[in-house]
């Protein structure tokens, strides 16, 4: 089953939410370490819950604290976390960068053949940007019915989500704060926006509390029947 643009742009929003909740206001901070779409899971109302939180880190409180073991999902991991182990909220931000492009071009985040430009969605996409041939990567259904204009300004902020260098990436608050703009460029009659965000349910039902994260074991924390799939469940993956 697929959901409109509009919807997926609105689940974007509330995961971009979750996290600036785990990075600005949970005390102290938290790193989730393994964002992905699989890791954004959709309730029967669509609403999105961000879950998996088993990679996840508290804030490093010194800049110098290095992780031992580079952990994460291929495709999805920064660039500069892999060259220095120093995992930082600008490493969510970056991950976060992949899952809008796959909601962008329906693709793959990494390929198994080919070079490592053509393997990596990252990679491609920015060359695609580089040369201004953003129109060659989106998905053909959503060139028709959204404005160049959103597309353009999402594809932007995915780029500045994946610089190489974390310093000069925007915070999650930023994304978040972007992705409400351009939602209002894509409303639909029948989608509603809830500017008072349930943080708790963005968070998979899962509560912050201190120096731990408490897992309920179930993303709603609620119904144990109710269906919950991933994001990319709901629109075309090409492999």
């Amino acid at each position: 089953m697929k959901i409109s643009f509009g919807t997926l742009l609105r689940i974007a929003h509330e995961a971009a939410e979750g996290l600036n909740f785990l990075h600005s206001y949970a005390s102290p901070p938290i790193i989730h370490g393994d964002v992905k779409t699989s890791n954004i899971l959709i309730d029967g109302n669509y609403m999105a819950k961000v879950s998996d939180f088993g990679t996840s880190i508290l804030a490093p409180s010194d800049k110098e604290q290095f992780v031992t073991m580079v952990q994460g999902t291929c495709g999805y991991l920064d660039p500069e976390y892999m060259q220095t182990c120093q995992l930082t909220d600008k490493s969510d931000v970056y991950s976060f960068g992949v899952v809008l492009l796959e909601i962008l071009t329906g693709q793959l985040p990494l390929k198994l053949e080919g070079s490592e430009k053509q393997r990596s969605l990252a990679l491609i996409f920015l060359s695609a940007m580089k040369e201004n041939n953003l129109d060659d990567v989106l998905l053909s259904h959503v060139k028709v019915q959204e404005s160049m204009e959103l597309l353009v300004g999402l594809a932007e902020l995915a780029k500045k989500c994946l610089d190489m260098c974390g310093d000069k990436r925007p915070s999650m608050k930023e994304v978040a704060d972007e992705l409400n703009r351009l939602r209002k460029l894509s409303l639909h009659p029948w989608i509603e926006i809830n500017m008072e965000m349930d943080v708790e349910s963005l968070l998979g039902g899962e509560s912050v509390c201190g120096h731990e994260i408490e897992l309920s074991g179930y993303p709603t924390g609620e119904n144990k029947n109710e269906t919950i799939n991933p994001i990319s469940s709901y629109y075309t993956i090409s492999g």
